[in-house]
C-alpha cells in the first residue's frame, strides 16, 4: 500500500474535503484528489461518497481512517524519536476532561505537566459529553464512569463518592415536611436514598434551586439555601471545619474517573508521560487525595 496516498487520504478525511485539506497542508487540491483516487483503485473500495457540496466517509472509509490515523501517528512519532535520540515527550497533546475535574484540578495538573515537559504543547478541552476521540483528534480523555467501549482502553485513576450535605442551620427532615434542596441541571427527584450510621434512610426534598455546575451547588448550600448531593472531595474541608454537615452517603455506586485512549499497541511518549503525571498526583486515587490536591 502506498503510504503517501494513505497519508493524503487521512488528511482529506480529517478536514472533511479536498479543498480544506489542500489549504491546511499547502498542497494542490488536484494532487490530493488523484492520490485518494489511486488508493481507492488499489483497494477496490470507495472510501468517500462525493456529493455536490460535501464529502462523506463510507463505512469502509471510516474504518480505514480510524486505523490508519493511529498507525501513521505512531510512524511519525517513531521517526521523531529516532531522530531526537530518545523518548523525550514532544508535540501536541489534546485532552478532553469533565467540567468539575477541570475546574478543581486540571489547571494545576496542566501547569505542572507543562513545566515538566516544555516541549509538549498541551491543549485541554472541558466538556461532559462523550467525545469521538478519532473524529475530534483527542489523544486522551478523562471521563466519569464511562460506558464500555471496545475501541478504547484505560484505567480508573480516582474514586469519589456522593454525600448529602447542608449548612448547620438547616433542620433535617421532619415527618411530612420536605427539605429544601439545591440540584444540578434540573434534576427534580423528590426523595434521596442515603446510608447513615443508623442504617438506610430516605430524605424527602423540594428543589428550590437548579444550577448548572456542582461548584455553584456547593456555594449555594454554603449560603444555607438547602441541602444537596455533592462529591465528598468537593466538601471534605467544609465538613472538617463545620461549614457544612454530613447527612449521609448517597445510596449509589461510587464515582470513578477514568483515563481513556484509543486501543493501540504502543502509547505515544506524550500520553504515557501524562498518565505518569496523574499517577504521581494521585498515587492512591482516593477522595482525600483529590481534596488535598485542590486545596494545595
Amino acid at each position: 500500500m502506498d503510504l503517501l496516498a494513505l497519508s493524503d487520504f487521512t488528511l482529506v478525511a480529517r478536514y472533511g474535503g479536498f479543498g480544506k485539506a489542500a489549504r491546511a497542508a499547502g498542497r494542490p487540491k488536484a494532487t490530493l484528489s488523484r492520490r485518494v483516487a489511486d488508493l481507492e483503485a488499489s483497494l477496490n473500495l470507495r472510501l468517500f461518497e462525493r456529493g455536490a457540496r460535501d464529502l462523506k466517509l463510507t463505512e469502509e472509509g471510516r474504518a480505514l481512517f480510524e486505523r490508519a490515523g493511529v498507525l501513521l501517528t505512531e510512524l511519525e512519532e517513531t521517526a521523531a524519536t529516532i531522530a531526537s535520540g530518545g523518548e523525550r515527550p514532544r508535540g501536541r497533546l489534546r485532552i478532553s476532561a469533565p467540567l468539575l475535574f477541570s475546574q478543581t484540578a486540571m489547571g494545576k495538573l496542566a501547569a505542572g505537566f507543562a513545566l515538566k515537559y516544555p516541549e509538549v504543547r498541551l491543549e485541554v478541552t472541558t466538556e461532559d459529553r462523550a467525545v469521538d476521540m478519532i473524529e475530534e483528534g483527542f489523544d486522551l480523555v478523562i471521563r466519569v464512569n464511562p460506558d464500555p467501549d471496545e475501541s478504547l482502553v484505560g484505567r480508573a485513576f480516582l474514586r469519589d463518592r456522593m454525600v448529602v450535605v447542608a449548612s448547620p442551620g438547616l433542620a433535617q427532615q421532619t415527618e411530612g415536611i420536605s427539605v429544601p434542596a439545591v440540584v444540578r441541571g434540573g434534576s427534580e427527584r423528590t426523595a434521596w436514598r442515603v446510608r447513615t450510621l443508623a442504617g438506610p434512610a430516605t430524605i424527602a426534598v423540594e428543589p428550590v434551586l437548579s444550577l448548572a455546575s456542582l461548584i455553584m451547588v456547593r456555594d449555594a448550600v454554603r449560603a444555607g439555601v438547602g441541602a444537596a448531593r455533592l462529591p465528598v472531595s468537593l466538601v471534605s474541608h467544609d465538613l472538617a471545619d463545620g461549614t457544612l454537615v454530613h447527612w449521609g452517603d448517597v445510596d449509589a455506586p461510587d464515582i470513578a474517573l477514568w483515563t481513556l485512549y484509543p486501543t493501540r499497541r504502543l502509547l505515544s511518549a506524550r500520553v504515557s508521560a501524562f498518565l505518569d503525571h496523574l499517577k504521581e498526583a494521585f498515587p492512591k486515587g482516593t477522595p482525600d487525595e483529590l481534596a488535598s490536591y485542590v486545596v494545595g
